[in-house]
């Protein structure tokens, strides 16, 4: 009750930082910073985004808060990933009668191989540029309902990031195509990289297939070594947000080197590695095509 009672108070203009009375541009809210960064390079100067979770934010597992509710509810339209990633997302939004708009609308889903969330759509189609594509156009769409007025900016904005999509994608392809089959293997602590293994033709293995309390069990950690000696996987990774021990005791089993941490969830702040989407893309790939011709982490 506190709770709803702090955000009749703030949703009533009564101190928010949303409240804008000199700027009339639409206002944007995405479920984390990914999502933020591509509907920003879309939007350019015409709407205003903000991501409700903040840069290094795990996204699986996260509780919004009061002021994260009061950016529902004063926003036009909200985005979302879907496919089962932000399992706060629904009762986040009960309460914001903005337009909710879903950006995996169109994916063709991997399910997930297994654990608890065994033939549910793997949720991290993002991490394929081939597939960040459906996001980006979604946005636009979304964004020209919105907002028919700047249509043109929407669509010359969009266009643009789009083809440096299709560059990141051409980078992937040119260079794994270099490597003999048998490296041709991308093993991962989260199973966050099955859209890219896919559209990049990676045999892929991981030790949990959703970040969640059971991670690096035994059974993980062995299964995941014996994929890595049976295809002689020169160099094994870790994602930013999670502990990398378990994967550390798969390289040290099996003599692979443990690469440079992968970006999933979240972006950096703007002095780290990855402060936009684009530079998230570009490391990981970069990452992973040095890893996997034995490149030293």
């Amino acid at each position: 009750m506190a709770v709803l009672a702090v955000l009749a108070m703030l949703v009533s203009g009564c101190g928010t930082g949303l409240s804008r009375p000199d700027d009339d541009r639409k206002h944007v809210v995405t479920t984390f910073t990914v999502l933020a960064d591509m509907a920003r390079n879309v939007a350019g100067d015409a709407l205003v985004v903000e991501s409700i979770t903040k840069p290094g934010s795990e996204i699986h597992e996260y509780e919004p808060t009061p002021s994260d509710m009061l950016k529902a509810a004063k926003a036009d339209v909200v985005l979302d990933n879907g496919l089962g990633l932000e399992r706060w997302f629904d009762r986040f939004v009960q309460r914001s009668e903005a337009r909710h708009v879903t950006l995996t609308e169109g994916v063709e889903p991997i399910p997930i191989r297994s654990g608890e969330y065994q033939g549910k759509a793997n949720p991290h189609a993002w991490m394929s540029p081939r597939t960040a594509a459906t996001y980006v156009t979604n946005i636009r769409d979304a964004f020209i309902r919105l907002d028919p007025a700047h249509e043109a900016t929407f669509r010359a904005n969009a266009d643009a990031y789009l083809a440096r999509l299709a560059e990141i994608d051409r980078y992937l392809h040119d260079e794994l195509a270099s490597l003999p089959a048998s490296q041709r293997a991308l093993v991962s602590c989260e199973g966050a990289f099955s859209y890219l293994a896919r559209d990049a033709g990676l045999s892929e293995a991981y030790l949990w297939p959703v970040n969640s309390e059971s991670e690096g069990t035994p059974r993980q950690i062995r299964s995941t070594a014996e994929f890595v000696q049976a295809n002689r996987v020169p160099t094994v990774f870790c994602e930013s947000t999670v502990n990398d021990g378990p994967q550390r005791q798969v390289a040290r089993e099996t003599g692979a080197r443990l690469g440079e941490k992968l970006y999933v969830d979240s972006l950096s702040g703007p002095e780290g590695p990855v402060p936009t989407y684009l530079d998230l893309l570009r490391h990981d790939a970069r990452a992973i095509v040095s890893g996997l011709r034995g490149g030293a982490p």
